[in-house]
């Protein structure tokens, strides 16, 4: 009976608060620019990063171990999940040329959100990131099994097939 009187005036309470008024008169002068019809984008700071390269030298199970590592650790937690679940489903089958195409897919674009938009097909994909692997990456996406993929695998999975 307390506990219910207690919840109760706590409810009330935040109801009111909620509905007090705001103090008027203060002008925010900070805002975002980005939507702004006049910017120029002379603020916007590009941070150059070295060029993909393909490492032909790499043997396919170190390949196979940084693609992995990468997949999980990304720029978003949006592709985190969506690559590492894909790299856990499809890498340890994919052919030399494959993991070719997703190394250079996963590495050489500077914008994980390009990756989520051409993954989820939101934006046209680039003729030069056009494979299998991009084709396999988008049909994940589309996630026809309605897995939940609220999370990056755990790694046990590893230990199971190195056994």
């Amino acid at each position: 009976m307390l506990s219910s009187i207690v919840a109760r005036r706590l409810v009330t309470g935040l109801h009111r608060a909620a509905w007090r008024p705001a103090v008027t008169g203060l002008v925010s002068s900070r805002g975002y620019r980005g939507d702004a019809p006049d910017d120029t984008r002379g603020d916007l700071i590009e941070i150059p990063l070295p060029p993909w390269e393909d490492k032909p030298s790499e043997s396919i199970d170190i390949k196979r171990r940084r693609l992995l590592y990468e997949s999980r650790k990304r720029g978003m937690l949006e592709n985190c999940i969506l690559l590492s679940l894909f790299a856990k489903r499809y890498l340890n089958t994919m052919s030399e040329i494959q993991l070719q195409q997703y190394d250079r897919l996963i590495n050489e674009p500077s914008n994980d959100w390009d990756i989520y938009y051409w993954a989820t097909q939101a934006q046209p994909t680039p003729d030069v990131y056009k494979s299998e692997v991009m084709d396999m990456l988008q049909e994940f996406t589309k996630n026809r099994d309605h897995e939940q993929r609220l999370d990056a695998p755990n790694l046990e999975y590893l230990d199971k097939e190195s056994q």
